[in-house]
């Protein structure tokens, strides 16, 4: 059984102690479909989260609005008391509604109670680090960041990252704290965000891409496909390996419900391609 020991190399969090494996786990399709409510099979979702541990995962993403409350709860039942080395990642500034909508909120009195709510199902007394969701390039980031550096200073967030930001965005939340980590859309396929990861890694500041396999729109190329079956792997764990291949500050997270999938996952961060093969992807 493959595991993470040293397949994907480490990543250590600029200004941190914190060290992870490039090769990390996204929590949010443990919660049933949609994103919402419970999952469709607990004990198999339990059993995810205990064998991502043992296969050396050490950096499990999640938020307390996916289910809603449903994968921090989860999280807490299968991990806790948790390995000190585990590094758990939240997201606050949104909200589910009962219809299963995505709905965005960033005054200071509801980024405060998601804390909160985090720390409560997660059973910790601080999250070491916490994301601010953003919903585009227009919305303001100075106020909502002002609060999360408020949160810092009071010790419920230990390290703070930005989400769906823009370059812009990223300069304006750097003016106001530290940021250690981005997470945005980025995969084979949607890569709007190139020079914002050479720039980052120039910082050495972890670039974590959200839907590394395309999302609620899975990734679709002939030369994906054509790629991983010479290399007798699936096209998705190519189009993972072309992740950690990309830059030394790309983390990723993908998610799963399944311990055989989740196998898949980790054995993508021992790939290497051929410089031809490299080529071929990058140029799609």
């Amino acid at each position: 059984m493959t595991t993470l020991a040293t397949a994907a190399g480490r990543f250590t969090f600029p200004g941190t102690q914190l060290s992870v494996n490039r090769m990390g786990y996204g929590a949010m399709q443990l919660a049933g479909p949609h994103v919402m409510g419970p999952p469709k099979d607990r004990p198999e979702a339990l059993a995810v989260l205990r064998e991502a541990l043992a296969l050396g995962i050490d950096h499990i993403d999640t938020s307390d609005f996916y289910g809603p409350h449903v994968t921090n709860a989860l999280l807490h039942e299968a991990l806790a008391p948790y390995p000190r080395n585990l590094v758990l990642v939240s997201k606050i500034g949104a909200w589910r509604d009962a219809q299963g909508g995505w709905n965005l909120r960033r005054d200071a009195e509801f980024l405060r109670q998601s804390v909160l709510d985090n720390l409560t199902r997660l059973g910790l007394e601080q999250m070491e680090i916490v994301n601010l969701r953003m919903g585009g390039p227009e919305d303001d980031i100075a106020t909502p960041m002002k609060t999360m550096r408020a949160l810092q200073d009071e010790g419920l967030i230990g390290h703070i990252g930005v989400s769906t930001v823009s370059a812009e965005q990223l300069r304006i939340a750097r003016d106001i704290a530290p940021v250690i980590c981005v997470q945005n859309q980025y995969n084979l396929a949607h890569r709007e965000d190139d020079a914002m990861i050479d720039a980052l890694a120039e910082e050495g500041i972890a670039y974590v891409p959200y839907f590394p396999l395309g999302g609620f729109t899975p990734l679709q190329s002939a030369k994906l496909d054509s790629i991983a079956a010479d290399m007798g792997v699936s096209p998705q764990q190519a189009a993972l390996a072309w992740l950690l291949a990309r830059s030394p500050n790309i983390l990723v997270i993908p998610g799963t419900s399944r311990r055989a999938h989740l196998r898949d996952n980790i054995a993508a961060a021992g790939l290497r391609f051929s410089p031809e093969q490299k080529a071929a992807l990058d140029a799609l």
